[in-house]
């Protein structure tokens, strides 16, 4: 996914801006960067973060960077920020988002001879560059932002940095969130509320659907209002958000803690204690254990030091060997015991099956599951959450093509919780991965949780609606 940070203040704000930053970690895999205003101009230092931590790779930066406004990125595909140089100005930009009709909007700028694309090692057109280019085509950054995010098909939220201050811009359907803070003398723009406290930032004010500020030192200013439509991503609560952060004024643990909650009421077992997967099972299976009271332990834990997510690699070979290897079981907790897990989501289940046999090795009696999120059914269009390739990678494609045969095309009923082929395919998941019981949260029960309504939530990997 990705995530970015900015600041425009009256004093020297690299030292929030690479703290900011480093708040998002958690929501990218590949490349982090930074850029800053400086008394010489614009600069920019940008790092590969697959297997470092963000701290590690920029500390060696700090001390050659100044600036009183900056933007950071930690992005999942390309290197950021970029540094654009156009008629209207020289600036730099940071996105998060995914450009579904990438390849059209190039071929229209192409053919009306307006710009030029450098390309990615993947042969992909490099996104960022290519929101840049939109927003040169128009006569004003304003105008070149509500251009840039009304043409792009998917997602796509933005910093933009001038030498006057910051644009910030939200995806004129909300899927991701942008904040913006105030202390004394800053301004800060974040994804993640998260990375206020610490800087001693509040958050002021939610981004609205498609809207636009301009951000400096002394506050903001709305340059766009914000569009009816919401239909921001309802995973961020599951899954990538992080704990201590709110999105639309929402806390994500609280969300957790609900899920959980709602699991032990409609699906309760006869179990001797609670477990999540960690990192983010742990707030669904705390809810779990506390409206079931029951109580929850810790019968593996995650090595942390040296070993990374196991999303961020690129290979899956990789991902495997690194989901192994940070989960360490605990025999003395789970021999003869009956363990329910609360998990946020599964995916393909090839890390889970080898985490549950571990487990079943270790000497539990039995395991029970209870994801957080309804079954994934179809790949995520607007964010790229999964590494997958294809979403018949998905447990519950693997799951219908073996109930229905490989050329199943309507996946519709599988969604329908309670109905026959959703009993069926939760059923073929939870033999499939050796699991004693298998319950996964119902699309309105999460709905709930979250507490906004269905309309302004993003569903559609598990229902297929946009």
């Amino acid at each position: 996914m990705g995530g970015f940070f900015g600041v425009a203040s009256a004093k020297d704000c690299v030292s929030d801006v690479f703290f900011g930053t480093d708040y998002h970690s958690h929501l990218g895999t590949k490349r982090g960067g930074m850029a800053f205003v400086s008394s010489g101009g614009f600069v920019r230092t940008i790092h590969n973060i697959e297997n470092n931590l963000f701290r590690s790779k920029f500390d060696a930066d700090l001390d050659r960077l100044e600036g009183r406004s900056g933007i950071g990125v930690i992005s999942d595909t390309d290197d950021q920020p970029l540094l654009i140089r156009s008629h209207l100005g020289d600036y730099a930009i940071a996105t998060v988002g995914v450009v579904r009709n990438a390849e059209s909007l190039a071929a229209e700028a192409f053919r009306r001879r307006r710009i030029h694309l450098s390309e990615m090692g993947s042969g992909e057109i490099n996104p960022t560059e290519l929101v840049a280019s939109l927003i040169d085509m128009e006569d004003s950054f304003e105008s070149g932002i509500r251009r840039a995010l009304a043409d792009i098909e998917g997602s796509c939220s933005l910093l933009l940095l001038t030498r006057q201050g910051i644009y910030a811009a939200r995806d004129r359907l909300g899927r991701t969130p942008v904040i913006i803070g105030r202390k004394d003398g800053s301004t800060a723009v974040t994804f993640e509320t998260s990375a206020f406290p610490n800087l001693e930032y509040e958050a002021v004010r939610f981004l609205g659907p498609g809207e636009i500020a301009f951000v400096h030192a002394d506050g903001f200013e709305c340059r766009k209002e914000p569009e009816e439509r919401l239909q921001v991503c309802a995973f961020l609560w599951v899954y990538y958000g992080y704990p201590a952060s709110s999105y639309e004024g929402i806390n994500v643990e609280a969300v957790r803690n609900r899920c959980g909650a709602a699991l032990a009421r409609r699906f309760p077992a006869a179990i001797d204690f609670v477990a999540g997967i960690p990192d983010s099972g742990i707030g669904h299976g705390l809810g779990y254990a506390t409206e079931a009271s029951v109580p929850f332990k810790r019968p593996f834990v995650k090595y942390s030091p040296t070993w990374a997510r196991s999303f961020m690699p690129q290979h899956q070979e990789v991902r495997e060997l690194v989901a192994r290897m940070k989960l360490i079981p605990i025999r003395e907790l789970l021999d003869g015991q009956r363990v329910l897990f609360c998990e946020d989501s599964i995916v393909r289940g090839t890390q889970l099956r080898d985490t549950i046999r571990r487990l079943y090795d270790a000497g539990a009696a039995e395991i029970h599951m209870r994801p957080a999120c309804p079954p994934l059914l179809y790949g995520c269009r607007f964010l790229n959450f999964s590494r997958s390739r294809s979403e018949m990678d998905l447990a519950t494609r693997k799951a219908i093509r073996a109930l229905r045969g490989a050329d199943a095309a309507d996946v519709a009923e599988f969604s329908r919780a309670g109905g026959a082929a959703y009993d069926a395919m939760e059923e073929w998941i939870r033999g499939h991965l050796g699991l004693t019981t298998l319950k996964y949260q119902w699309l309105d029960d999460l709905v709930a949780a979250i507490g906004l309504p269905k309309e302004k939530l993003c569903t559609y990997c598990w229902d297929g609606v946009e």
